[in-house]
């Protein structure tokens, strides 16, 4: 079997045609899975999610037309499997990378309640997207890892063949220049 490219994957969403989700689940789900199972920590959960991720992505394109598809389908991955935490977890706080990586940024970003508008949000996304582009290479991967991706530190301790204190250090590190960038551009804490 033959891996479709992703391009003919989205233009047989354009095209409205049922065999982007069965291509997209073949080439996409074991991704799909791995982000859903970081923040629900359910295999029974994460499998609804991803399932939820291929209606949203069918009904998202058209009109989008992603210039990276796995990125697209992390994106809504992501969003459905936090949306789930959150509800499932609403009245508990849970343990699991998700947990562990909100409590590790408390003290960068503030919190959904204390940030009131969609403007702020979009400033504070821009803000953030701004502090990785400064950041090396290796340090941006390790946080995108970390806190969009969930990853356990052990995870990505092997994945960059470092120590688990060596990621922790330079996690630590970013979140103190991140905290400072926020500061400095008058994002308040």
């Amino acid at each position: 079997m033959y891996a479709v490219d992703d391009n003919d994957i989205v233009e047989l969403y354009l095209r409205r045609d049922e065999r982007a989700i069965a291509e997209t689940s073949r080439k996409y789900e074991s991704y799909c899975m791995k982000i859903s199972m970081n923040i629900l920590n359910s295999r029974l959960d994460s499998e609804e999610c991803v399932n939820d991720t291929y209606m949203q992505t069918w009904k998202a394109i058209p009109p989008h037309r992603p210039a990276v598809l796995a990125s697209f389908l992390g994106k809504i991955t992501r969003n459905l499997a936090i949306n789930r935490y959150n509800a499932l977890h609403a009245d508990k706080r849970a343990a699991g990378e998700f947990a562990l990586s909100l409590d590790e940024l408390d003290d960068c970003v503030a919190g959904q309640s204390t940030v009131e508008s969609e403007a702020e949000i979009k400033m504070l996304s821009q803000s953030i997207s701004e502090f990785l582009r400064e950041q090396p290479a290796q340090a941006r991967r390790i946080f995108v890892c970390r806190y969009f991706y969930c990853e356990s530190v052990s995870e990505i301790a092997a994945l960059f063949g470092a120590s688990e204190s060596k990621i922790k250090s330079v996690l630590f590190r970013m979140r103190n220049k991140l905290r400072k960038h926020l500061e400095k551009g008058g994002i308040t804490i």
